[in-house]
Formats: structure tokens, C-alpha cells, sequence
């Protein structure tokens, strides 16, 4: 029992039953005292008691339901809010949930790394058998990494609705990870992400952007803003269309049109043919025949 039901040394297990394609686990909690919710006063005394079922790990690739038995505490103290209370298991089971704090990690670390419909189709092969939306709720549940804000950072903005929305993405410049993603490009809203974070920001890879050059020269006056390679090339490319589409007449001149060889002066012909034939009112299943095309 102690092997197999590690997870579950914080209940006192009554009776484990092989219910063929399930393992049913019966328990309840132990007789100590808890402290109330709300006043922290400690209580043993019991008012009723309430039955959940609640799913654990597999065991010998079968499922496990627990039949737990909890109590319905009273509070010691008359003044307090919380009359009575349902005693909760911290660290094994939490409130409202029909699986182990385990179990719902082991769900939320496969919908990590695979998301919800492969989660769903590899959780019924491991004996949790979930929906890819339950796999997603676990999912969320996963607080978010506090990652280290690095010293070279890159700001850019991307669009979640072309021309009506945009958000700003702030990168790691030199591994690529992202950092965090801000609901706007406002400029207000990476100054007050760069007050809180950007202590020890030295360099911020930017674009060409007036508003975040501001924002960035208002927080952090001593870090170096560069432009980052893409926004170089780009800016470099459309300054030459732009000058090469200034002296197009210039190059007209330069390089006069050359006569074309016999294949171009007959296509010439023939749209000249056609154009004519239009003119005179000939439709185009008519022309062929007035051409005596082959």
C-alpha cells in the first residue's frame, strides 16, 4: 500500500477494490484537527460528512478512483463568518477538482509539449482518458515562468488584426526567446513595462518606430537603441526602389528600346489585327475566320 498508493499517504485508505478495468480506492481523511479558512482558529469537531470521487495516477495501466470521505468541520469561534467548513487536502486535492494535484500535472506537462487533441489521444493509451478541452484547462492552470529579462532586448509590433489591432513583442535579441507580449503599442505601456523590468536592459533592438525610441529614451536613457538586420535591409531596399523609380526616365533614355526579332513584330501585328477587327465590330469567335487564322 505504501508503494503503490504513495500519493495518497495523506488519506487513511479502507479498502482497495480490482474493479476490472478500474482500481477503486476508498478513503477518508484523517481525525485532526484543521484550521478554519477564514479565522485560523483549529477544529476537530465534526458537523457531517461529504463523499467525493476523484481520479489518481494509473496504476498497472488501469485507472484509479478514490472514493474519498471528507468532513464538514465547525469553527470553534462564534464571531466568525465560516460557521462550518469542508476540510481540504493541500498538496493532494484541491478545491472543486475531480483529480489529484498529480494527476492534473502529469495532464498539464503532455498538453505542454503536445496540446490538446495529441494529449487527448495519448492520455487514453496512458489510462487518463481526457478531452482536448480538459487538457487545455489543465493547461492553463500552469503558472507562467518568470523568466530573467535579459540585457539585449528587441521590441517589435505584430498584428492580431491587420489595421484595427496590434501588440508589442519583446524578445531576447540575442537567443530569439520571447520575453513578453504587450496588449498594445502604445507608448505609455512599454514605459511602464520598462519601469518595472528593464533595470538591467543595456541595449533595445528596435525598429524605426518615433513612438518607441520615445518610450525607451524616457526610462532608459543609457541604454543603446539599435535597428536590427531585417529592418536595415528592408528600409535599404525600399530607399533604392525609390531611386530607381525616380530616374526611370533616365534609364529610358540611356538605354533606347531595341528592335525586337521576327517572333515580336508577328505578335505586334496580330494585336493590331485583332484591335482593328474589335474596332469594326467583328466579335472575338468571329475573328479566325475574318483573319483566316489556322
Amino acid at each position: 500500500m505504501g508503494t503503490v498508493f504513495s500519493g495518497l499517504s495523506d488519506l487513511v485508505i479502507e479498502d482497495v477494490v480490482d474493479g476490472g478495468d478500474a482500481v477503486v480506492v476508498t478513503a477518508r481523511t484523517r481525525d485532526v484537527a484543521v484550521p478554519c479558512p477564514v479565522c485560523g482558529a483549529p477544529t476537530a469537531k465534526v458537523h457531517g460528512y461529504h463523499h467525493r470521487t476523484v481520479a489518481d495516477v494509473p496504476v498497472d495501466a488501469r485507472q484509479v478512483v478514490v472514493h474519498l470521505r471528507v468532513r464538514r468541520l465547525v469553527c470553534p469561534v462564534l464571531g466568525c463568518r465560516r460557521q462550518t467548513f469542508r476540510e481540504q487536502i493541500p498538496g493532494l486535492l484541491e478545491r472543486h477538482q475531480r483529480r489529484t494535484v498529480r494527476l492534473a500535472g502529469q495532464i498539464a506537462e503532455v498538453a505542454r509539449e503536445l496540446c490538446g487533441r495529441a494529449t487527448a489521444r495519448l492520455a487514453a493509451w496512458l489510462a487518463v482518458p481526457v478531452s482536448r478541452s480538459t487538457a487545455l484547462r489543465h493547461l492553463w492552470r500552469l503558472p507562467a515562468p518568470k523568466l530573467p529579462v535579459p540585457q539585449v532586448i528587441g521590441v517589435d509590433d505584430f498584428a492580431l488584426r491587420r489595421r484595427r489591432r496590434y501588440a508589442t513583442i519583446i524578445t531576447d535579441a540575442e537567443t530569439g526567446r520571447r520575453v513578453t507580449v504587450l496588449p498594445d503599442r502604445e507608448a505609455a505601456t512599454l514605459e511602464s513595462w520598462l519601469l518595472e523590468h528593464g533595470s538591467g536592459v543595456e541595449v533595445v533592438c528596435r525598429d524605426g518606430s518615433a513612438t518607441y525610441a520615445e518610450a525607451v529614451r524616457r526610462v532608459l536613457p543609457d541604454a543603446v537603441q539599435v535597428s536590427d538586420r531585417w529592418h536595415l535591409w528592408r528600409n535599404l531596399c525600399d530607399k533604392v526602389l525609390l531611386e530607381v523609380r525616380a530616374h526611370a526616365g533616365c534609364w529610358a533614355t540611356i538605354n533606347p528600346p531595341r528592335p525586337g526579332g521576327v517572333r515580336e513584330q508577328t505578335t505586334r501585328e496580330r494585336w493590331n489585327k485583332v484591335h482593328d477587327l474589335l474596332g469594326q465590330g467583328v466579335g472575338l469567335l468571329d475573328a479566325p475566320a475574318a483573319c483566316n487564322w489556322p
